[in-house]
């Protein structure tokens, strides 16, 4: 059954936006990735335009990320203090992030700035991800000892405004997770990404963070982040497309809950592996459209 797309205006099966949203919906529940970094090229190969896929898709990572701060919230989870820093810079970033876009949409750049941003993040991130995982197999297995978190680095630890977060039992400057922060918003406003891997690895590597705190703290800030970047997007850009992203969250919902159920008959290190080739296939296929030469060379529809 085909529909139409109002703000992407074309039409597109049902049924592929619903089984797209359930597969990265299923690899979220079995690798416990946002799966943002994926749902976009995956629109762009269907041919959504790709600011299009980027402000649409901040709309599932709102959605995916309040059922998950709900269960770290329950649990006791969330520096909401560390959050609420992180958030500051978070929005800052998105709505910096967000007139980029538009400035990059102005010159007529957006999709090929879009396409080589992914390309560049998912190979690094696949080729690592590769690496460490294959590395893993062929490792003795030691019983690993509680992460410690490390201590700042000489020059972070002389920033100014200092404030000391009880929760996390840290005392450095705010200036430290609002950058932290500022960055992830310009990812999401720009790429369409939580930003998941990148504050994840600093709030631990960085801030010194405990990891029972990071994910739920992360998720926090991503939802608010995320959601002011839809917005800001619809205002600003208008590239969202509310009929695209009910699909997306439909069919990502009901995916989550297979991804789940499967995660528990496979290894780690295995699913590792099988998420990079993914990545790094979906990598060289967006790298390809880069060098391909388009059917229209000119075009006159404006986003």
């Amino acid at each position: 059954m085909q529909i139409y797309l109002p703000i992407a205006e074309m039409t597109v099966p049902v049924e592929s936006i619903l089984l797209l949203g359930t597969f990265v919906g299923f690899l979220s529940g079995l690798f416990g990735v946002g799966g943002g970094f994926l749902t976009t090229p995956f629109l762009i190969f269907m041919g959504i335009p790709p600011a299009v896929a980027v402000g649409t898709q901040s709309n599932q990572l709102v959605a995916a990320g309040v059922s998950g701060v709900l269960g770290h919230w329950r649990k006791g989870n969330v520096d909401i203090q560390m959050a609420v820093v992180m958030l500051v810079g978070g929005l800052l970033g998105s709505f910096i992030g967000v007139f980029i876009f538009k400035l990059l949409q102005f010159i007529g750049q957006i999709d090929f700035v879009i396409s080589l941003l992914y390309v560049t993040f998912l190979g690094s991130v696949g080729a690592l991800m590769l690496f460490e995982s294959v590395a893993s197999l062929f490792k003795k297995k030691t019983v690993r000892s509680e992460f410690n978190a490390q201590k700042l680095s000489p020059f972070l630890a002389s920033l100014p405004y200092k404030m000391r977060f009880a929760r996390s039992k840290l005392y450095i400057s705010v200036l430290v997770p609002a950058t932290i922060g500022f960055v992830g918003g310009i990812l999401v406003a720009i790429m369409g990404i939580g930003g998941g891997f990148l504050l994840v690895p600093a709030m631990i590597y960085i801030l010194g963070m405990p990891t029972l705190l990071v994910a739920g703290t992360s998720l926090f800030q991503i939802i608010f982040t995320t959601a002011f970047a839809t917005i800001m997007h619809a205002v600003a850009n208008h590239t969202v497309d509310l009929v695209l992203a009910v699909l997306l969250i439909v069919g990502g919902v009901i995916g989550a809950r297979f991804g789940v159920w499967f995660s528990r008959v496979i290894t780690g290190a295995h699913a590792r592996i099988v998420l990079a080739i993914l990545v790094l296939t979906v990598c060289c296929q967006l790298g390809t459209q880069l060098f391909i030469r388009p059917v229209e060379l000119y075009s006159t529809v404006v986003w």
